[in-house]
């Protein structure tokens, strides 16, 4: 199986917390998002959309998109199980991880950021107050559905981590990247900080990677 990822891809973060909760091998390819190789031909004929993740299997089969690998690897590798047994359950994990990955996360990848950069010749300035208006509108939405529901627990959802976590971990890495208070978000605060005590996420964090740039990985 081989992963293609991104020391500073949030979605490739995510796949990259799957992999080692289900202790899965994998050979990794490092896709340079800075060098514009996701761009290269020959990552193009794996992934036509030209983003990351990919995962290909042994076989040749091809998964895009990261909550797509999410659900495919706890399928295959049902234990630890990333989503709750219950159908309310699965339907909420799903819809906080999706108020991540589909609403909060894409206004914060490259292609917007070159947009904001090269089309709207937007200033520094005013692209991380763009990064930190949505940063903070998505953390306070999950913060609204997680403080004081019953289901919350250590985590997200329950005791155990789930793919609800596994998204908000990303998205909280980008909010601190962005120097965005967290006392506002207690309870997301308090389970990123559960959540990134656990190996599988620490070993995932995007300033841990092989690939990560020597002047920038965790001393």
């Amino acid at each position: 199986m081989k992963f293609f990822s991104f020391w500073r891809s949030l979605a490739s973060f995510r796949v990259r917390i799957a992999l080692n909760l289900k202790n899965v091998p994998v050979e990794v390819i490092f896709i340079d998002l800075d060098a514009n190789a996701h761009r290269d031909g020959e990552y193009r004929r794996i992934n036509p959309q030209m983003a990351l993740p990919a995962l290909v299997e042994d076989d040749g089969a091809t998964l895009f998109q990261s909550l797509a690998i999410l659900e495919y690897l706890d399928e295959k590798y049902p234990s630890p199980p990333l989503l709750p047994s219950d159908l309310a359950g699965r339907a909420r994990v799903r819809a906080l991880a999706l108020m991540v990955a589909c609403e909060g996360h894409p206004l914060l990848t490259p292609r917007v950021r070159r947009y904001l950069d090269h089309e709207l010749n937007l200033r520094d300035a005013q692209q991380s107050a763009w990064r930190r208006h949505w940063i903070a509108e998505t953390l306070a939405a999950l913060e609204g559905h997680l403080a004081d529901h019953k289901d919350t627990g250590k985590f997200c959802h329950g005791d155990a981590p789930t793919i609800a976590d596994i998204c908000m971990v990303g998205h909280v890495t980008a909010a601190l990247n962005q120097q965005v208070n967290l006392a506002t978000y207690p309870t997301v605060k308090r389970i990123f900080e559960t959540a990134m005590a656990l190996p599988e996420f620490a070993k995932a964090h995007p300033l841990a990677q092989p690939d990560t740039p020597e002047a920038m990985r965790q001393k």
